[in-house]
C-alpha cells in the first residue's frame, strides 16, 4: 500500500476532553469566631485535608483551598502572594467555580454608631476594612456553593445568644433559608461547637464529587444539615445509653452511667459525636464523661442553659425510666443467670456427653 492510500484510511484523530475546571475553595474565617472549627478541621482522617487537597481520592477534583489556617506563605497584602487577592478575582467573575467557606457569625454591621464588627482585608480603593457582611453580599451571587462550618456560622452560636451587642447571626439567617447558589445548591450547615472534624471533611468531599457529577443533590434536613450525619440523636449512638433504658444515672462524672441527670441533652440533640467518636473513632463528649450540652442544635446556646442542670424533659423520662427500669433488671438478672451456665445434658468432670439422642 502506497503511503498515499495509507494516508486515505486514517481518521481524523477526536480532540480529547479538555481537563475539568480547577475548583477553588475561598475559606473566611473572620465572622465571630474562635477558629476552633479551623483548629479542629486539621484532625479530620475520614478523608484528612491533605487527601482532599492532594487529590488522593479517586474521582475527586483537582482544588485549591485559600484557607488562612495552612496558607502560611501569605499574608494579607504580603508574603508569596496576596492572599485577599483571591477573594477580589472571585468578585470578578475570575475564578469558577468556587465554593465559599464561612467560619463565624455574621454580625449586623447596620446597628452601630461607628467602627465595624468584623472584617476581612482593606478595600484598596478607600484603605477601610471590608466587612464579613459585605464580603458575603459581593461573592454569595458568584459561588457554586456556599458551606457554613460550626454552629456559628450555621445558627448564630453563642455570639448570637440573648444579650448580645452584635446582632450576631447564622448564614442562612443573613443569606436566607431559601437561598441558592447560581448552581441550584442551597446552603450547606455543618454545626458543631467546634466541628467534629471528619463530618465536615465528608461533606466537602461529598459536595466536590457533586461538582464532579459523580454525587447527587446533597441531601439536607430541614435546618441544612446532612442529612445522613445529622440523622440520629446523641443517645441513639451513646455508650450510656443501656443505662437510660435500665433507669440507672450518674451522680458523679466518674460513672459510666447515663448523664442525663447531670445535664446531658443527649437525648433529644441531632448529632452523631458519640457514635463516631472526636478523632480516628475515638472520643465523643458523653463517651468520654462530658455532657452533650446541644452545640449542634440552631438554639444553642439559649434553649440549653443553664448547663449541667437536668433538662426538663429529663425529669419526666427519668422518673419514667427509673420506674420500669427496676423490674427491667430484676428481669435481665433471671434471664441472664439462666443463660450463663452450660446446658443440662452437659456435665462438669471427666465424663464426656453430648447430648445426642437416637432416632426412633
Amino acid at each position: 500500500m502506497s503511503a498515499t492510500s495509507a494516508s486515505s484510511t486514517q481518521t481524523t484523530p477526536t480532540p480529547a476532553d479538555p481537563d475539568p475546571p480547577l475548583i477553588h475553595i475561598l475559606w473566611i474565617n473572620a465572622g465571630l469566631s474562635c477558629d476552633g472549627d479551623s483548629v479542629a478541621l486539621t484532625a479530620a482522617m475520614q478523608p484528612s485535608i491533605e487527601e482532599i487537597v492532594t487529590g488522593t481520592l479517586p474521582g475527586l477534583p483537582a482544588i485549591a483551598v485559600h484557607w488562612p489556617l495552612i496558607d502560611f506563605e501569605c499574608g494579607p497584602v504580603q508574603g508569596a502572594d496576596t492572599f485577599i487577592e483571591w477573594f477580589f478575582k472571585a468578585e470578578r467573575g475570575e475564578l469558577d467555580p468556587f465554593v465559599l467557606v464561612v467560619e463565624g457569625s455574621i454580625p449586623n454591621e447596620s446597628i452601630k454608631a461607628e467602627g465595624y464588627w468584623s472584617g476581612f482585608g482593606d478595600d484598596p480603593e478607600t484603605g477601610q476594612p471590608i466587612t464579613t457582611s459585605e464580603w458575603l453580599d459581593r461573592l454569595a451571587p458568584k459561588a457554586t456553593g456556599i458551606v457554613a462550618i460550626g454552629t456559628c456560622a450555621t445558627y448564630g452560636g453563642i455570639h448570637a445568644m440573648a444579650g448580645n451587642p452584635t446582632g450576631a447571626m447564622g448564614v442562612p439567617d443573613y443569606l436566607g433559608w431559601d437561598w441558592k447558589s447560581k448552581a441550584g445548591l442551597p446552603i450547606v450547615c455543618v454545626p458543631g461547637c467546634p466541628i467534629q472534624p471528619d463530618n465536615f471533611s465528608e461533606t466537602l468531599t461529598y459536595l466536590l464529587y457533586q461538582l464532579a457529577g459523580s454525587a447527587p443533590m446533597i441531601p439536607l434536613d430541614d435546618k441544612l444539615r446532612p442529612a445522613w450525619l445529622f440523622g440520629a440523636t446523641v443517645h441513639e449512638g451513646c455508650d450510656r445509653a443501656g443505662y437510660y433504658e435500665q433507669g440507672q444515672f450518674a451522680k458523679t462524672y466518674d460513672s459510666p452511667k447515663c448523664l442525663v441527670k447531670l445535664g446531658c441533652w443527649g437525648p433529644v440533640v441531632k448529632c452523631n459525636v458519640p457514635k463516631r467518636g472526636w478523632m480516628n473513632g475515638i472520643g465523643g463528649c458523653p463517651n468520654v464523661g462530658g455532657i452533650c450540652i446541644a452545640c449542634t442544635m440552631p438554639g444553642f446556646p439559649d434553649k440549653f442553659m443553664p448547663f449541667m442542670d437536668e433538662p426538663p424533659g429529663g425529669k419526666v423520662s427519668s422518673t419514667a425510666s427509673g420506674a420500669y427500669g427496676v423490674l427491667i433488671r430484676k428481669l435481665r438478672a433471671i434471664t441472664a443467670k439462666t443463660v450463663d451456665e452450660e446446658p443440662r445434658w452437659r456435665r462438669r468432670g471427666p465424663q464426656l456427653t453430648t447430648g445426642y439422642r437416637a432416632p426412633r
